[in-house]
């Protein structure tokens, strides 16, 4: 065991391109072999891409992947490859498939390892496709005995809000002595997930008295970012190494290398290369190869385009500022000022004649009514439909630019900002929305200073603030944080120390705006719970809260 060297492929598949990861994982599988790998390991469902979802019930599916595998495992000579897969259920009872891991040696596969322990909390629905394995079973390999586990295997009750499984398969597997613990994993990223993943790994090296191997997928998969951040454990020291996060990577590492110091990044730099990640994969995977936005001269849009250019390329970025007579001269100007900082297209395109053109049409139906929130959203909407009419024309993907305080209390107009392909940064509160954007400016302006000090305001009526209509983003993002994901009752959240109108008022709005969330764009998922993935609520339904 000393002496073992272990390949480490830290890729990014994309869900159902059995050609295309089958050519990813050989080329990682010979890259490692280049550094003098015994043997290589890859993610959970590397093969497949995760989650597939009902992807697995079509027509074929299955029966593609097993021929992709046949095919990587004829490649393979004596130096190991664990690939990640889904394999079919031979027994007449139970679930038709399984999550799975295949051993490919000299030609063939060796052996098959199937998960035990299957996740249907949060994002995850395992269940409803996979039988789990009735035994965990140790494989005897060149005088070393190596377990091997799929990511929820490894995650014991200790880090788990209640124990969820009657089977613990490192506690099966320490009871045959194992040398060397293997896990393939595919664990979507939230702020504090890599540290409590070291946490855990470490826990079980010294569970076992024997080394760890974690290999975790990269990429973005829909509206989940994948960090990578594989990491190795030892019994004695903990976690030897970290892999880099939010990039593909492939290294042969001993088990017994000394540890090297692992530099934990600070959360708004996490934050913002998740973002990046999972719009650079959100759009490529789909097709996509530029994008378009609204800017507001507003710090959510001003975000919003500096991930899309550090993920697409500055080239790749058409913004459109769409002032009315509401909008602020210092709005238009922070917008083109930004767009010349980052080096996109930027167009201005007013909407006060389509915005007068639609009220004049409509004046005869609204006799007698007082304007209010009706000719409000018109502007939003009518901005909707000139970017609509941008992405359309150039093959743009439209990204929306709302946060997730917004989104939360419905701040935000169905069929008008909200348009959108993918909603970049609709799981960011908006005081973490100014703390990523400071992080940006650490150097150098890249956005206005006055877009970040200024009063937010949607600027659809003269002298308009958040404020007006919203608590202080401080505090609405705090009762949205124990609301959302904590998921405590009001009567806690007054008990913490918040007004009781306005800890009401803001489940309220919560509640009222389901309907339009699930008409929302996909959202990038880097809390603990966003709206959208994970997040399972009834529109019609009368709980207080």
């Amino acid at each position: 065991m000393q002496s073992l060297k272990i390949g480490l492929a830290q890729i990014n598949g994309t869900v159902g391109d059995f050609p295309g990861n089958a050519k990813r994982i050989l080329a990682a599988y010979r890259a490692c072999l280049d550094q003098g790998a015994d043997l290589v390991i890859t993610p959970e469902l590397s093969l497949v891409g995760y989650p597939p979802r009902d992807l697995v019930t079509k027509s074929h599916f299955v029966e593609k992947c097993l021929q992709a595998l046949d095919y990587l495992a004829g490649e393979i000579r004596d130096v190991p490859l664990l690939v990640g897969y889904i394999d079919t259920n031979e027994n007449r009872i139970g679930q038709a498939l399984r999550n799975a891991a295949a051993w490919l040696e000299n030609g063939k596969i060796q052996h098959k390892i199937w998960k035990t322990l299957l996740p249907t909390y949060d994002v995850f629905d395992e269940w409803r496709y996979f039988e789990p394995a009735e035994k965990c079973q140790a494989i005897d390999w060149r005088g070393h005995k190596i377990g091997i586990t799929i990511c929820e295997d490894i995650w014991s009750k200790d880090y788990l809000e209640r124990p969820l499984y009657d089977r613990d398969p490192v506690a099966e597997l320490a009871a045959q002595k194992i040398d060397l613990l293997l896990n393939l994993s595919a664990s979507p990223f939230h702020l504090g997930k890599p540290a409590l993943r070291r946490e855990l790994i470490s826990s079980v090296a010294k569970r076992l008295n024997a080394p760890v191997v974690y290999c975790n997928s990269v990429g973005g998969n829909d509206e989940l970012v994948f960090d990578g951040h594989s990491l190795i454990a030892c019994p004695q020291h903990g976690i030897t190494q970290q892999f880099p996060g939010f990039a593909e990577e492939c290294l042969t590492i001993s088990v017994s290398q000394a540890p090297t110091p692992i530099e934990e990044k600070p959360d708004e730099e996490q934050i913002f290369e998740a973002l990046v990640l999972g719009l650079k994969d959100y759009a490529h995977k789909c097709g996509f190869q530029s994008a378009c936005l609204g800017l507001s001269g507003g710090i959510d849009s001003a975000l919003t385009a500096v991930v899309a250019a550090a993920a697409l390329g500055k080239e790749n970025v058409h913004g459109l500022t769409m002032p009315s007579d509401f909008s602020s001269t210092g709005s238009v100007d922070d917008s083109l000022i930004l767009a010349k900082n980052l080096g996109i297209a930027c167009d201005t395109v007013p909407i006060r004649e389509t915005f007068q053109a639609v009220k004049s049409s409509l004046s005869s139906v609204f006799s007698g009514k007082k304007e209010d929130v009706t000719e409000e959203n018109m502007q939003a909407r009518i901005r909707g439909i000139f970017l609509m009419s941008l992405s359309n024309k150039f093959g743009h993907l439209l990204l929306t630019t709302g946060n997730k305080s917004e989104l939360a209390v419905g701040y935000c107009t169905i069929y008008g900002d909200m348009c959108g392909g993918l909603a970049v940064i609709s799981d960011l509160p908006k005081t973490l929305v100014y703390k990523v954007s400071r992080w940006i400016n650490r150097e150098r302006e890249i956005i206005p200073w006055n877009t970040i000090d200024k009063a937010p305001s949607a600027e659809l009526r003269p002298d308009q603030k958040d404020q007006d209509t919203l608590p202080p983003y401080d505090v609405l993002d705090d009762i949205l944080r124990q609301l959302v994901e904590e998921q405590r009752s009001t009567d806690e959240v007054i008990a913490s120390g918040h007004d009781e109108s306005t800890v009401r008022w803001v489940q309220r709005r919560i509640d009222l705006n389901e309907w339009k969330r699930q008409q929302a764009a996909p959202g990038l998922r880097v809390t603990t719970k966003a709206f959208g993935i994970g997040r399972r609520m009834p529109i019609v339904q009368r709980f207080p809260g």
